[in-house]
């Protein structure tokens, strides 16, 4: 089986370590399948979708000058 390496910062590792029942490598292993198996979810979407980078940038604009008007609308009536 090959290995990875995985960085923590030192609070972390600190916390981990006060959690002795954890094995925290399949901790990892579980999320990281996770992980993938909703990315390939997502890729197979992806891939029979004719919604273009432009498309989806449009989107994006028109989402967020929504929770802008919003926003700025709930602050006007405070």
């Amino acid at each position: 089986m090959p290995t990875i390496t995985l960085s923590v910062n030192d609070e972390l590792k600190k916390d981990m370590d006060q959690i002795r029942d954890i094995n925290w490598s399949e901790v990892a292993r579980a999320a990281i399948k996770i992980k993938v198996e909703q990315m390939k979810i997502l890729n197979k979407i992806i891939s029979k979708s004719r919604f273009t980078e432009k498309d989806a940038l449009e989107m994006g604009r028109k989402i967020n000058k929504a929770i802008h008007n919003r926003y700025y609308k709930n602050e006007d009536s405070n």
